[in-house]
């Protein structure tokens, strides 16, 4: 068997010519891990952050990296082999995950990759009602708005507040998601509407059809108004953009509401949260294949659908950078790798 594979990576950081599509090694199976055959992966914002070396981070927190690395972490495929003290998977079966993160987000997780080996425990099978394309477009979108509406599902210390996140609950409630039909935000609609909220959508214009299709109760066009100037009484507000203009949002929340920024750095309003008795909270993903299985059945049955904005080959990956970089994005971008390429 070769130990040789067709990957995608990084020799410097940059822009998107600077993912080079080559040989390298196949990764060795460690103990607790799960070797799969990757069929697609799915693209995330830490792909380009990492790519351009986290340089939106201060320069403490920017991860120490040694080339060459691979990129990403979500994938979706098939289970070449399984390390001897591993249990509950075996080769043949279709699987997804996100891999390492944040654990790997200085080029660890490897998931740009013909093979990729994933530890078991952030492993799940693959939800047999959908492909592999829209089984990769899932795992850190959606595990992104599970763990900041449903459920965080670790003990882990919160790096970005000092408090842990906790999801409040959705019943009967306003919730209003801004950047709504990008990967997290469409996943939030959706999810928001499944615990039986009134979702109110934020996104372009040519965006409306798609998210009341997933369920969106009311639409806002941001190219035609601010949210902030016609919204009020608001019980959440998800903010899948972030950044410094979150602090925009808390005029429309009620007292006693919240906001969750997905990105939250440069944030700003503290103070003024507090005056308007505005909880604001945070968290960084995780992997947990437990959390991945237990969302299967929502994308079995259709409750939840990822979006896919647009497919590329593993080798177009500086295309699909590009693609993200031009921006209203709907869904997930998704590589896909070709049979003819596999060893």
């Amino acid at each position: 068997m070769t130990k040789i594979m067709k990957a995608v990576r990084l020799h410097a950081f940059g822009g998107p010519e600077q993912l080079i599509y080559e040989d390298a090694p196949k990764p060795a199976l460690k103990s607790g891990e799960v070797l799969v055959r990757v069929h697609a992966v799915g693209l995330n914002p830490p792909d380009w952050y990492l790519r351009e070396g986290y340089k939106m981070l201060p320069a403490e927190w920017q991860p120490k990296v040694s080339f060459p690395i691979v990129p990403g972490t979500d994938v979706s495929g098939v289970v070449d082999a399984v390390a001897d003290d591993v249990q509950g998977f075996a080769a043949g079966d279709e699987v997804y995950a996100m891999v390492r993160f944040p654990a790997g987000l200085a080029g660890k997780s490897s998931a740009y990759a013909e093979y990729v080996a994933v530890p078991a425990t952030e492993l799940a099978l693959k939800p047999s009602g959908i492909d592999h394309v829209h089984a990769a477009g899932a795992p850190m979108s959606v595990l992104t708005a599970w763990q900041f509406l449903i459920d965080l599902g670790h003990n882990e210390p919160n790096p970005l507040q000092p408090h842990q996140h906790e999801p409040v609950p959705l019943a009967g409630k306003t919730v209003l998601v801004n950047g709504a039909a990008g990967g997290v935000g469409h996943l939030v609609v959706q999810l928001a509407k499944w615990r039986e909220a009134r979702v109110i959508a934020v996104a372009s214009g040519s965006h409306e059809t798609f998210l009341r299709d997933l369920g969106a109760d009311d639409f806002i066009d941001y190219g035609k108004v601010k949210p902030e100037e016609v919204v009020g009484d608001v019980d959440l507000v998800v903010d899948a953009v972030g950044g410094p203009a979150t602090a925009r949002f808390l005029p429309t929340l009620k007292r006693g509401g919240a906001l969750y920024p997905i990105f939250p750095l440069g944030f700003d309003g503290s103070d003024e949260a507090k005056r308007r008795g505005v909880t604001v909270s945070t968290t960084q993903v995780r992997s947990n294949g437990a959390q991945l299985a237990e969302i299967v059945p929502l994308l079995d049955s259709g409750l939840i659908r990822v979006g896919v904005d647009s497919i590329f080959t593993l080798a177009e990956a500086s295309k699909a950078h590009e693609r993200a970089a031009a921006g209203h994005i709907r869904g997930k971008i998704v590589l896909t790798v070709a049979r003819g390429q596999l060893a």
